[in-house]
């Protein structure tokens, strides 16, 4: 059975509310003077350091069973990790990801993720971008959702790809390699 969108007033009410929505979306780029939409691609690498003298990782919760769980189901870290041009810690910061991320998974190694790459130098510094979703940590390459951005990402939208670079299982330090790429304007 099909719909004809003169017989059924729902069809009708959904042509009309995607009508309304598309001329929204250009009064708001117009409204705000944004200029003309542009894709950006961005490559750097995150640096999550659980110990030593400063680690940029901090457990802030756990349920009792996490620690007996093989996939730490239910613990809970806050992160302020730099972001760097290159894998060495060393190499030039760019930024940081502020945000948090829960062990979220009973059957694999995957965190529920909702953070802030904060851009600290270069042509982005001061924006920022917020990312969302779920990380399955143990498979390569991951995407998650960018959700949205301030400055010069303003009204962002797009996805990361994540790769392991390099994981210590001795100390659980980790450097992720990630490509964002996004549209903004």
């Amino acid at each position: 059975m099909g719909f004809s969108t003169t017989s059924n007033p729902l069809s009708i009410s959904i042509l009309l509310l995607i009508t309304i929505l598309a001329a929204t979306a250009t009064a708001t780029a117009t409204a705000f003077n944004l200029g003309k939409e542009k894709t950006t691609h961005l490559h750097f690498y995150f640096h999550d350091i659980v110990t030593g003298p400063d680690p940029t990782t901090v457990r802030v919760a756990a349920a009792n069973s996490s620690d007996n769980s093989a996939t730490f189901f239910g613990a809970v870290v806050m992160i302020d990790d730099p972001l760097t041009a290159g894998p060495d810690i060393r190499s030039k910061l760019i930024g940081r990801a502020e945000g948090l991320y829960g062990f979220a998974s009973k059957e694999e190694v995957a965190l529920g993720m909702a953070f802030n790459f904060v851009f600290l130098e270069g042509e982005f510094e001061g924006s920022t971008l917020a990312v969302l979703g779920r990380n399955p940590v143990l498979k390569s390459p991951r995407e998650m959702a960018v959700v949205g951005g301030t400055g010069a990402f303003r009204f962002a939208r797009g996805f990361t790809r994540a790769k392991t670079y390099s994981f210590d299982l001795v100390s659980g330090n980790a450097v992720v390699e990630y490509d964002v790429f996004v549209v903004h304007y």
